[in-house]
């Protein structure tokens, strides 16, 4: 590729924080719950690299032709790739497409179409960039996007603190994942940790219903908990995973839920996962064994546990009927009883509508398209 400088790059990364920063010279843009995505383009050729510096065009083919269209003849762009669906952003969706078989790859995008956003220009013609304050590449990039169509999309972006608030509040129910700060003189950092993330955070008792060794080996520490709720029907969902503990806490653990293993197989609401698996996803119910689609090598086997266990984990939000992300154990919650662990205890947040964000939809297009004039 003719470019000021050659992929694969690093992107720039983020770090954690509890509440929006103040003062000037911030810009605020919501965050995306997509696949990170840099879009490199010489002419007829498009590259989409990912954030841990791997392609993916062959996983979205429904995009070149769109980014063709939108993007300069040669430039390098930082974004996102989501689906968008009737209720928001689908991750769910999302993640089916990191699959092996070409046809199917076709078969899901023509099914559930995704999108481009993007968010930050590096690269245009023979200039780079990287160095340029993002007050510069945000304005470049507006000129770039200013006829862009669906399914390209301009994030939106704000230096008004109190907008990027409301944006918190209400993106959510979208399925976006958050708000992004960015200060305004920075240049592109990639690798670096230099943009702020503020998400949501919530807490949840959940039934402890199994875990995961270390990947060192059975016997030797605690690799992560399984976690379970109730539904109305009394039937126990897994909803995701702990993972976060110190190697003093992982032996611990060893010991602590050892009283638990006795006869957890039987009667176990999960015990007969491998040969009930089609069973569960026909009736929509979460299971802990299903095949990692980001590492199909990972050993995904599991140690059922007796349900009689509570704990208490904060989460940032649910993505359908599991969290979005591993969730952090908080403390353990013996006076609270498993049966009482349900769905119904967590926040509910009202469906936002993404056409503030992606322009009016035509809903007779299919899943995942937004309609011009984004």
């Amino acid at each position: 590729m003719r470019l000021p400088f050659a992929p694969p790059l690093a992107p720039m990364l983020s770090s954690a924080a509890d509440a929006l920063p103040g003062g000037e010279g911030w810009q605020f843009e919501p965050k995306w719950d997509g696949f990170r995505t840099l879009v490199f383009r010489d002419g007829d050729e498009i590259l989409l690299q990912s954030r841990d510096e791997r392609p993916m065009n062959r996983y979205f083919p429904e995009l070149m032709a769109p980014l063709a269209a939108t993007l300069s003849e040669r430039c390098v762009v930082d974004g996102e790739i989501v689906i968008v669906g009737v209720g928001g952003l689908e991750f769910e969706t999302l993640l089916l497409r990191i699959h092996p078989a070409a046809s199917r790859v076709k078969l899901l995008s023509a099914q559930a179409p995704a999108s481009f956003v993007a968010w930050d220009l590096l690269a245009l013609g023979d200039d780079d960039l990287r160095n340029a304050p993002l007050a510069v590449r945000r304005e470049r990039l507006e000129h770039v996007l200013a006829d862009a169509a669906a399914p390209v999309h301009l994030s939106p972006a704000t230096r008004d603190r109190a907008l990027a608030a409301d944006w918190f509040r209400r993106f959510e129910g979208a399925g976006l994942d958050g708000v992004m700060a960015k200060r305004l003189e920075a240049p592109y950092r990639a690798g670096e940790r230099t943009m702020i993330k503020v998400k949501h955070e919530r807490t949840a008792d959940c039934v402890v219903a199994g875990f995961r060794w270390h990947k060192r080996g059975a016997g030797t520490m605690i690799g992560s908990l399984l976690l379970g709720l109730y539904d109305n029907d009394h039937t126990l969902h897994h909803v995701g995973v702990a993972a976060a503990f110190t190697a003093a806490v992982r032996k611990q653990l060893v010991a602590e839920l050892t009283p638990l293993r006795a006869d957890a197989r039987e009667d176990h609401p999960w015990r007969d996962w491998t040969v009930a698996q089609e069973e569960a996803s026909a009736k929509g119910q979460r299971l802990p064994g299903a095949t990692s689609r980001w590492n199909r090598g990972k050993d995904l086997s599991w140690e059922p546990l007796r349900p009689e266990r509570v704990c208490e984990v904060a989460y940032d939000h649910m993505q359908g009927t599991r969290f979005r992300h591993a969730a952090k154990f908080l403390r353990w919650r013996p006076d609270k009883r498993p049966q009482d662990c349900r769905y119904d205890q967590l926040e509910v947040t009202p469906a936002y509508e993404l056409d503030r964000v992606f322009g009016a939809r035509d809903r007779s297009q299919p899943r995942g398209v937004a309609s011009q004039g984004s």
